[in-house]
């Protein structure tokens, strides 16, 4: 069988699928893409086993159909040194030699059958369907993920939570000390729905999801999902269990809002943050109206850093103090000029949202405070 296809098309496709591969396969055609060949059209699946993704690709030309399955490391070092031009792939069915065929170069290498490769139960055809453009997705998990938490005794916190209602499409991500919300308002369903996509392939989701407005379907029932996108697709298993009621963290009246640049307050974060507890990370943020003075200290090390920005506030003086990492990782993720943090008092969780909400979109980030040592 002989395929011809362009070099970087093939090395692109490839690098996206080989973040599916685990260092610790149960089978070990589990380290190898399986190519299936059927006219002009090829399908490369990668699996873990748990995870199972495709990508499609249109052949310059073909002269056959077949299935066979390469090493990752193999095919992948073998191309994507590279650059632009027809490759041709020459394999023999029999004995799965492999022969690429390049500009001024040949690679020789063996395959093997591709029947061991393991398939993705199907979906029974009463599994609920979602529709979601590309664009939000993407955002929406990459926005998220940082958020979710690696615990062995509540794996449900360890993987983004989609909870579908009949106002909204609600996406959660929590470890417990912060948490993100993001409202869809243009998704919604008669019936509520929820289903839990762990960690891993909502990683690969945000790596191929294109920033554009092409539909995903997401299709699920109580233990695997399929997702579908615009070149491939992704199977997975689902997290079980019952995910926490995230809304009764939330709190409803956080009276004191400190209006802030977003830009400004992450430069000072990362010049004030040096200078704290290596074990706390703890900054001290004192806010009064039209300033906040943003500090750290380690008593230890006899290091101390104070740095004072112009804000808008309206609330009452207060002394609140946040984890500095966890605060950078949620104005990191947020792409607003503007943020606003909502305060009650110095012990009860913050609420930071942008001061512009995206059309058809509520973006809410929570972080609990640290307890001060005065």
């Amino acid at each position: 069988m002989r395929l011809t296809i362009s070099s970087t098309a093939l090395a692109s496709r490839l690098s996206a699928l080989s973040k599916v591969f685990s260092s610790k396969n149960s089978l070990p055609i589990l380290d190898c893409y399986l190519f299936e060949v059927n006219g002009n059209h090829l399908t490369i699946t990668a699996s873990d086993s748990e995870n199972i993704m495709t990508t499609n690709i249109q052949l310059d030309e073909t002269c056959d159909s077949g299935v066979f399955a390469v090493n990752n490391q193999t095919i992948l070092d073998a191309v994507k040194e590279l650059p632009e031009q027809p490759l041709t792939l020459d394999v023999d069915m029999t004995t799965f030699a492999i022969k690429v065929i390049y500009q001024n170069g040949v690679y020789n290498f063996t395959g093997q059958s591709g029947e061991e490769f393991p398939k993705f139960q199907s979906l029974p055809e009463n599994a609920t369907s979602i529709i979601i453009d590309s664009k939000t997705l993407n955002n929406d998990i990459s926005r998220s993920i940082f958020a979710t938490a690696n615990e062995e005794l509540r794996p449900v916190m360890n993987g983004i939570f989609f909870d579908l209602s009949q106002d909204t499409l609600a996406i959660v991500a929590s470890d417990g000390h912060k948490l993100v919300k993001t409202k869809s308002k243009n998704i919604k369903s008669d019936n509520p729905l929820s289903f839990i996509l762990p960690k891993k392939p909502a990683t690969l989701l945000k790596n191929v999801l294109q920033k554009n407005d092409d539909d995903i379907i997401i299709r699920f029932d109580d233990r695997n999902a399929n997702i579908i996108f615009s070149d491939g697709t992704l199977s997975c298993r689902l997290i079980e269990g019952r995910y926490p009621n995230y809304n009764s963290v939330i709190p409803q009246d956080n009276p004191n809002q400190l209006t802030i640049d977003r830009l400004v307050l992450i430069g000072v974060l990362k010049r004030v943050l040096p200078f704290a507890s290596d074990s706390s990370q703890q900054i001290r943020l004192h806010i009064e109206m039209g300033k906040v003075v943003i500090s750290s200290e380690d008593v230890d090390f006899y290091t101390s850093a104070q740095e004072e920005i112009v804000c808008d506030y309206n609330g009452n003086i207060m002394d609140i103090g946040f984890k500095g990492t966890s605060l950078m990782e949620i104005l990191s993720h947020l792409d607003c000029e503007e943020v606003v943090l909502k305060l009650a008092d110095p012990s009860r969780p913050c609420l930071i949202l942008p001061a512009e909400q995206p059309e058809n979109e509520d973006i809410l980030m929570l972080i609990m405070p640290m307890l001060l040592n005065d």
